[in-house]
């Protein structure tokens, strides 16, 4: 029997086990141990230069985050799902980053979805024992995950049961993994396709995963899902326009979006996405273009996004092109 297959130990004596975690999110830092001898103004400059750090820990995984997009950019597009997969602060920040992409580029749950140890009841309280659970991240697996689909385990320490059991029961069936740690050891880099490993040194606090750990894996996420939406078409340049605008501020922010691209003014702009029925990008092509509404809409449906469409994955340019070489 290997060190892989081995039984893990009871729950209530595992700790043992992890007392001598070789994970920096469990070592003390040496530029913080004597933090509660300093006044707010000495601990506030401690963790802004711990902080000051996190940007070039992520930076230099910029090759797999790449990697990850296009593997979930190729999933999405074939009608499958990418998976977050996590515990504690790791799980809550992949429901953040999740739910975060409904109403800025209308994505679904179908297009990316995350899974929280111990459910929703986790995002505001501690549910015990729900990230030691292997079992639970492997049935999510079974249960939650379709042929073609991407399972993204996020772990600041790299070897959370819950997560591991997800990866595990994916790869297991040939389903493309990554794993984003806080840990350039990570045990579980073994079950990633793509071990995304951020270097971001000990806490100030040690063991506070909600700090460094957090903002790396944070900043990581908002550059994954950000890339694969933009690679799917759901932007205009740096223009979100498949943002829902469901109350005041995101109606003004189309009309903006709108002069932004334009050059039109305001209420011209606001009229043609009323003729337009609230649709961005059929408003947008009309602009462009300066044709009617009608005809705007026709280019759209016959130009839709496509991520192998270089250089116009909206389809915008390409519909407004048409429109205009159409004469209409």
């Amino acid at each position: 029997m290997t060190a892989d297959t081995a039984p893990a130990s009871e729950p209530r004596d595992r700790w043992r086990d992890l007392v001598g975690l070789a994970s920096p999110t469990e070592e003390r830092n040496p530029a913080s141990t004597d933090l509660d001898t300093l006044g707010s103004a000495g601990i506030v400059d401690v963790i802004l230069a711990e902080d000051a750090r996190v940007a070039a820990a992520v930076a230099a995984v910029a090759g797999p985050i790449a990697e990850l997009v296009d593997v979930c950019v190729a999933a999405i597009d074939a009608g499958a799902t990418v998976h977050y997969v996590g515990a504690g602060t790791s799980g809550r920040l992949g429901v953040l980053d999740a739910v975060e992409l409904v109403p800025t580029y209308s994505a679904t749950e179908d297009m990316v979805t995350a899974h929280l140890a111990g459910g929703e009841a986790a995002m505001l309280r501690a549910v015990e024992g729900a990230e030691d659970d292997e079992g639970a991240g492997r049935d999510l697996v079974t249960e939650r995950c379709g042929d073609g689909d991407v399972v993204i385990g996020l772990a600041a320490s790299g070897r959370t049961p819950f997560v591991g059991g997800a990866l595990a029961a994916a790869r297991e069936r040939g389903l493309p993994t990554a794993l984003v740690a806080a840990n350039p050891a990570a045990p579980l880099a073994r079950l990633a396709d793509i071990p995304i490993l951020l270097d971001v040194g000990p806490e100030v606090v040690t063991g506070s995963t909600r700090m460094k750990a957090a903002t790396a894996q944070k900043l990581v996420l908002n550059a994954l899902s950000t890339a694969t939406m933009v690679r799917l078409g759901t932007t205009f340049g740096n223009l979100m326009i498949d943002v829902r605008p469901t109350n005041a501020k995101l109606v003004a922010r189309t009309v903006r979006i709108l002069v932004q691209a334009t050059g039109a003014e305001p209420d011209a702009a606001a009229a043609v996405l009323e003729r337009a029925d609230g649709n961005v990008r059929v408003a947008l092509v009309a602009l462009l273009s300066g044709a009617d509404v009608e005809a705007a809409a026709r280019a759209v449906a016959e130009h839709p996004r496509d991520p192998r469409r270089t250089e116009d994955p909206s389809g915008v340019r390409t519909a407004a092109a048409a429109v205009r070489g159409s004469g209409q």
